[in-house]
């Protein structure tokens, strides 16, 4: 059994402090920016240097507002509406992973529409980054000490500081998860797939993975469990999945 005490920040600058969370944050986008045109040049998509920036910036903007509104909405509205200047305190937590995607999406869609490229064929390719970035996230909400597991005697539990007893490192599980999606996108990337496929994969390893996670991961506290036993994010993971599938079947109906 493990006692965390890793402290998150990494420097401290004065008033200034770098955390791990950031630095993360920001190696994401990073390997992003440089892994794009490469998986671009596999595909046979034109994108530019300057077209590459270009969605990373789109990027960074929609996933954000997206993480947020969605969070707000879906995880602590009452709070939100009581203390609406919160709303924009990003860094003091606050952040979904489904907003995140919507929100990206709905970048990538604008970018397209700008730019002439075909979304499926660029989601296809962004989804590869993007695995191999929440693998990295994950491990930064574990050093941060957050979204921790239930409580259990497993060998490998955790005690996390402000929580009670030990608890499964769910965090270090969904790396795992994300590490394994990105393998399978990775290994299937130069096959003859139909644009959309490697997204639609994605969308459904990953709301499949989650789900299961979500037995070993606690509850948001101010919602606890919503119906069935199930969180708030394994039911958004319910609505994903159904969306992969969807995209699956509708893929595949259209010709070559």
């Amino acid at each position: 059994m493990f006692y965390h005490n890793i402290n998150p920040t990494l420097i401290h600058l004065g008033p200034l402090q770098i955390r791990y969370y950031g630095l993360i944050f920001v190696i994401g986008f990073i390997i992003a920016y440089y892994m794009i045109p490469y998986l671009a040049k596999k595909r046979n998509l034109e994108l530019t240097k300057n077209d590459t920036a270009d969605l990373i910036f789109y990027l960074i903007i929609g996933t954000i507002i997206g993480a947020r509104l969605f969070y707000i909405l879906f995880y602590n509205l009452p709070f939100y509406l009581s203390n609406p200047l919160s709303i924009f305190a990003v860094w003091q937590g606050g952040l979904s992973f489904h907003g995140g995607l919507v929100g990206s999406i709905t970048a990538i869609y604008y970018f397209c529409k700008k730019k002439q490229f075909n979304i499926l064929g660029l989601l296809d390719i962004i989804v590869i980054p993007l695995s191999l970035a929440l693998m990295l996230g994950r491990i930064g909400n574990f050093i941060n000490a957050e979204l921790v597991g239930t409580i259990t005697s497993v060998p490998w539990a955790v005690k996390f500081p402000g929580y009670e007893g030990f608890r499964h490192p769910s965090q270090l599980y969904e790396s795992l998860k994300n590490l394994v999606i990105f393998i399978t996108l990775w290994n299937i990337k130069g096959k003859h797939l139909k644009k959309g496929i490697l997204f639609s994969t994605f969308i459904i390893m990953y709301s499949i993975l989650r789900f299961a996670v979500g037995f070993v991961r606690a509850p948001d506290p101010q919602l606890g469990y919503i119906i069935f036993n199930l969180t708030m994010g394994q039911l958004l993971n319910i609505v994903m999945f159904a969306i992969g599938i969807f995209f699956i079947f509708r893929i595949n109906k259209k010709e070559e």
